[in-house]
């Protein structure tokens, strides 16, 4: 079954009845701010799934210099109108080949958790190439145990594959990456919850 061409299929269509979904005043956006207050202003950052840029994008955008990363091209139609000042890119994050050392930070919500999971540890390693030493990361991860599931989300089909928290956190410290916080956090527009990691590359 080609998972990937049913995210990418569902979230064309949802795109617009999505983005009204999300708001700013939501638990999971309220991380967002121990992220920004981690990075420089003018930092580089990359925001991988970044849908169709709001809210997300368009506070990074505020700060940093940005890039966004999508492959609904919806998505990133939208993104484009949304967040002008933004650049992105329609391509499947678990292909992107950065130069090494390219980003300060990297932000990830509501996106690893719908590529097949095998594929996850290969994609977190490459974070982790494309940061600069002592770079940020946010990451929306899986918050238990989902090989593969697919069903209705918003009235069309979607899917979702995940490790569950404890396996996150240690696959991230096997990488190299450090721990700074970490929470469950409840997703507010769909019944589930997700966790959240802040964690940084060593400065070695």
């Amino acid at each position: 079954m080609d998972h990937k061409g049913t995210v990418k299929t569902g979230y064309n269509a949802i795109a617009e009845q999505y983005l009204e979904k999300r708001t700013m005043k939501s638990t999971d956006f309220a991380l967002l701010d121990d992220f920004v207050q981690q990075l420089q202003p003018y930092a580089k950052v990359l925001d991988a799934g970044c849908g169709a840029g709001i809210p997300v994008t368009r506070v990074l955008s505020e700060n940093f210099d940005i890039t966004g990363v999508d492959f609904s091209e919806k998505q990133i139609e939208l993104a484009k109108k949304n967040v002008p000042d933004a650049t992105f890119i329609c391509q499947d994050m678990t292909q992107l080949d950065f130069p090494a050392q390219s980003f300060d930070g990297i932000c990830s919500y509501y996106a690893i958790i719908h590529i097949p999971r095998k594929e996850h540890r290969a994609l977190l390693e490459n974070f982790y190439r494309v940061l600069k030493p002592g770079g940020i990361t946010l990451l929306c991860l899986g918050a238990d145990d989902v090989p593969d599931d697919t069903h209705s989300f918003h009235n069309i089909q979607m899917y979702w594959s995940h490790f569950d928290a404890a396996t996150y956190k240690l696959m991230l410290k096997e990488i190299g990456f450090s721990i700074l916080s970490s929470k469950i956090v409840p997703d507010e527009t769909y019944n589930g919850e997700h966790l959240f990691v802040l964690a940084q590359k060593g400065n070695a």
